[in-house]
Order: C-alpha cells, then structure tokens, then sequence
C-alpha cells in the first residue's frame, strides 16, 4: 500500500464520526427534497470543529429524522486531499462539502467536480457570497484577527503589523497554512495586501512566532497562557473569552480577512436529494440561527449575530481576487514552507 493511500486510510480511521437518528419526517417541500418521504442517508466532509458539526446534525434531523448523516471531519488542506484522493481512486465518498473558503470551492469547480444547485433558501445572503453558477454557496463570516490574553500580554497589539514587535518576540502563535484552508486564505490575501505582504510573514518568522496546526491549537496556547497573542478565528477567542478565559479579541486596523465556511454538492453525489436537503436546512433560517447560537456570525440578513462578535456590516472585510488568490494559493504554501521549514 503506498504512502497516499496508507494517509487517506488513517484519516478516515481517525475522522469519520457517524450520527445516524430515526424517526418520523416532517411535511412539506424544499427544493428537490421532500420532507414528508426524506429517507436514506448523506456524507459530509466538513473542517467544522466535531461540537459544532455534531449540533449541526442534531437540527438537521429534527427536520430530516429519517436521513443518516455520516461525517469525516478534519482541516480543510485534509479534507481536501481526502477528496482528491477518492477522485483518482474514482470513487468520491462525500455527497456535501463544508470548508473553509471560496478559494477551496473554486479549485473543485475547475476541476469539474461540483455540481450546481440553487438552494430555494438564498433569500437574505449577499449575492457576493454566492456562486454566480451556483456551484457553492457561504453559510457564515468567520473573520481572523487577534486573540490576547490579558493576563500575560505586556502590549495591546492594534494592528497585525504590530505582531513584529520586541514586545511580542516569541509571545506569538499562528496557525499553518499547510492545514487550515482558513490560514491558507488568509496567507494568499495577507500576501497581497498593503503594509503586510511578505515581509510582515518573514518579520514574524524573525520575531519567534509558532505556527501550530490549526486554530484550536492557537486558541489552547493563548487560553493557558503559553502564548500571549494568537491569530486566530473570531469565534473561538469570542468562546473563550465567554468560558471566563482571560482574552479579548481584536480586529486589527488592516482590516479583517473573512471566510464564509461555504458549503457545495459533490458532482453526481450518491445521495443527492438529502444532500439538497441538507444544504437548504444549512442555509435556512432555522441553520442559520443554529450557527449564531453555536457563536458564528450568520451569512443571512435579519439574524442577529452573537454577542461579542461585529455583524458582516460593521466589519471592515479585507477582499481580494478571487482567481488570484486560487491561482497562487500552491505557489504561496511553498513560500511559506521555505519560510517556516
């Protein structure tokens, strides 16, 4: 068994969690799927964290009790390689896809393995954060800024560019792009934006920063106090500053860079009616509450967003070119490794 393989298998062994609940449908029609006869079963893969997606699950089968849901979860760049890995074996497990950012979606699209599907539940979400063919569609604003504690913290950072400090030398931690699509995003953009660019990566390099796995590491590091600072998703320091942790979360001066967590149908997905159903209940009023009150800020207009967290039209959201960034995103993990090896 090569290598490729013997990595796909183990994290199929270690992420794939199964939800399965029984019971009665509900009424009425959504989409392709119909509630009163939704039967069967659909296969996310998702980079959510396990809570999160397991609640997810939770309501969707309150809608849907009659559809096993069963998921593999892990960081995007994981997810993602799982995925492509199934499609040179031929055989693509995964019916729904929701990770990290557009740029990810915008990858699978040209390589011709979404399919479209115009969910009947877009009323409210900013065409902006949907695909003009329908191929994906944003389900909240995660934005990443900076997560401080209090307690350690010497200075209050402002700004990213303030992370390069003498303060903060070897108080700073962030998470790597090589496995969070989120952090890969944000490397293509923060690359490309003014004041920041290359040299604010390398100044940080120079300053001692720790690039950790994800963002649940850089969360572990700043709640225990190992790292003073952290760049980090809003919703994870927003917890646990609510948990009692001794953190603040900053939207730095630069501006913000957000992902939208979209989510997309799998090209001839096996179980696409629930697949379809699954996408509008994520979409839906009723999902994107669930989002808020897991502590996302929703995607939809008219649902509030959770306390200690800015609504997408109080953010000041750094954008960029969305085929420049797909187009560079390989080119700019491997400047990074050569940076950070």
């Amino acid at each position: 068994m090569n290598t490729w393989i013997k990595k796909t298998c183990g994290l199929l062994l270690t992420g794939v969690t199964l939800f399965s609940l029984a019971g009665c449908g509900g009424s009425g029609e959504q989409s392709s799927a119909a509630k009163d006869d939704l039967k069967g079963e659909v296969v996310l893969y998702t980079s959510q964290p396990e809570k999160d997606a397991q609640k997810l699950i939770e309501a969707f089968n309150k809608e849907h009790p009659d559809v096993k849901v069963s998921v593999f979860r892990s960081g995007t760049e994981e997810v993602i390689s799982k995925v492509m890995a199934e499609q040179s074996a031929g055989d693509i497990k995964a019916d729904v896809l929701l990770v990290a950012d557009n740029v990810t979606f915008e990858s699978l699209k040209n390589k011709d393995m979404l399919e479209a599907y115009e969910s009947s539940e877009l009323s409210g979400i900013p065409s902006q954060f949907i695909d003009k063919d329908h191929m994906y569609t944003g389900t909240k604003v995660i934005t990443t800024g900076i997560m401080v504690n209090t307690d350690k913290a010497k200075e209050q950072p402002a700004a990213f560019a303030d992370l390069t400090k003498t303060a903060m030398k070897d108080e700073v931690s962030m998470p790597s792009p090589l496995y969070s699509g989120a952090a890969a995003y944000n490397l293509s953009l923060l690359t490309r934006t003014n004041g920041l660019g290359w040299d604010w990566y390398n100044a940080l390099k120079a300053n001692g920063v720790k690039v950790d796995k994800g963002n649940g590491s850089v969360q572990k590091a700043v709640v225990s106090g190992e790292k003073a600072y952290g760049i980090v998703a809003d919703f994870m320091a927003n917890r646990s500053r609510k948990d009692g942790a001794p953190v603040t979360f900053i939207y730095p001066s630069e501006g913000s860079p957000a992902v939208t967590e979209p989510i997309g149908l799998i090209k001839n997905a096996k179980h696409k009616k629930a697949a379809q159903a699954f996408i509008d209940f994520v979409l839906s009023k009723k999902g994107q509450e669930l989002a808020a009150s897991i502590g996302y800020t929703p995607i939809k207009e008219g649902v509030a967003a959770p306390e200690g967290l800015k609504s997408i039209t109080d953010i000041h959201v750094l954008s960029g070119d969305v085929t420049t960034l797909f187009t560079n995103r390989e080119a700019d993990k491997k400047q990074f490794s050569s940076i950070f090896s």
